[in-house]
């Protein structure tokens, strides 16, 4: 059994997240994390939900008072700061975590990273298992076809609420085609187009849609002369990114720090 926190637990996601967990018999929610206002409005989950199943789980915004009671935290705070405060938490009492939040900075990656040598931690922009196979498949058509004059450009679409752009999935997708082209992605990437010029050879368009109720949609475009490649993921439920939290949650469970992790690792990718 797996005794599961979850930080942004009134969150759309951390409510899926919650229903999930609780439908899996090999994990037990033992707390969740909220930010102060909603936490001391409160202090039971079961109650912030109108929920009876959640009854007498305690919900908080002090990290510390929850986390001593679980093996793993699910972290999908709304904010970068406060994920990377939970998580860092969460390193020094020994906990596993799981890192859900997106919209970090360079800067703010880089104390995972560190994080990582000390703590077991496992971050992702995105916990879906076919995003992370389309992960997968970019950077193989990517080194296949990097040399046989193909131009390579990402779209991605999102609900008009989202806050970040591009997505934290849309870069994770770029940084894979750039790696795999050699490019550095600060001089490779085009945020949209205007104005009259040609497009240079090592281009790399990322393209932002906000609209409606979209979950997520991504593309990548291999355009050859002849024939054009697109290897496409849609999300048509939110579950698909809980229950890959959940899988992961119940695979890191049992693994050692050092490295940081992604569901790469949890896939066997």
């Amino acid at each position: 059994m797996v005794k599961v926190a979850v930080s942004g637990a009134l969150g759309r996601m951390g409510k899926r997240i919650l229903n999930i967990a609780h439908e899996d018999p090999q994990v037990r929610i033992c707390g969740a994390i909220e930010s102060p206002q909603n936490a001391q409005k409160y202090g039971d989950l079961g109650e912030a939900l109108n929920d009876d199943r959640f009854k007498g789980i305690l919900l908080s915004d002090n990290a510390e008072e929850i986390l001593k009671n679980c093996d793993v935290l699910i972290e999908f705070a709304n904010s970068t700061k406060a994920a990377l405060e939970h998580t860092e938490k969460a390193v020094e009492l020994g906990k596993k975590v799981v890192v859900g939040t997106t919209g970090f900075s360079k800067e703010e990656l880089k104390k995972f990273e560190e994080l990582a040598k000390r703590g077991t931690v496992l971050f992702s922009p995105n916990m879906s298992l076919g995003v992370n196979l389309l992960f997968r498949l970019v950077e193989i058509a990517t080194r296949v076809l990097k040399d046989k004059d193909f131009d390579i450009e990402i779209g991605e679409i999102h609900h008009r609420f989202k806050k970040d752009a591009p997505s934290g999935t849309a870069m994770r997708l770029a940084e894979i085609v750039a790696k795999e082209l050699g490019v550095d992605l600060e001089e490779a990437a085009v945020y949209g187009r205007k104005g009259h010029y040609e497009r240079a050879k090592n281009d790399i368009g990322i393209m932002t849609f906000r609209g409606g109720d979209v979950v997520g949609e991504h593309t990548v475009y291999f355009f050859g002369f002849g024939e054009r490649l697109e290897l496409t993921h849609r999300a048509t439920n939110r579950d698909i990114f809980a229950k890959g939290a959940v899988i992961a949650a119940k695979w890191i469970a049992d693994k050692e720090p050092g490295k940081l992790y992604n569901m790469f690792d949890v896939l066997g990718l």
